[in-house]
C-alpha cells in the first residue's frame, strides 16, 4: 500500500514538474516582451507626455510635419505656432515632436 502511494505521489509531483516547465518558457517571453517592448514604450509616452505639458510661450519647436516655429500661445489642446513674420498656425498639442535647443534653432 506504502508502495503504490509512493508511486502515485511520485508521479503527481512528475506531472507538476512537467506543467512548471510547459509554463516556464512561456513566462520567459511574456517577461522578455515586457522589458524589451513595453517598459521602452511607456517611458518614451511619459517623456513626451512631460514636454507636452511643460510647453510655453517663446520655445522653439519642431511639429510632426518637419515645420519649424516659435510658441507664441498655448491653450489646453492647442498651440500657436509662428513659423514666419505675420505667419501663424495654430497646431493640436500633440502635433509638436520636440522642442529645438542650440544650433537646430537657427
Amino acid at each position: 500500500m506504502v508502495g503504490v502511494m509512493t508511486a502515485i505521489a511520485l508521479l503527481q509531483s512528475a506531472g507538476a514538474a512537467a506543467l512548471v516547465m510547459q509554463v516556464l518558457p512561456i513566462v520567459a517571453i511574456g517577461a522578455i516582451f515586457y522589458f524589451l517592448v513595453v517598459a521602452p514604450a511607456n517611458k518614451q509616452r511619459r517623456k513626451t507626455q512631460e514636454m507636452l505639458s511643460g510647453l510655453k510661450k517663446g520655445d522653439r519647436v519642431i511639429t510632426t510635419g518637419g515645420i519649424y516655429g516659435t510658441i507664441q500661445g498655448v491653450e489646453s489642446d492647442v498651440v500657436f505656432l509662428k513659423v514666419a513674420e505675420n505667419v501663424k498656425v495654430r497646431l493640436a498639442r500633440s502635433a509638436i515632436t520636440g522642442v529645438v535647443t542650440g544650433d537646430a534653432a537657427e
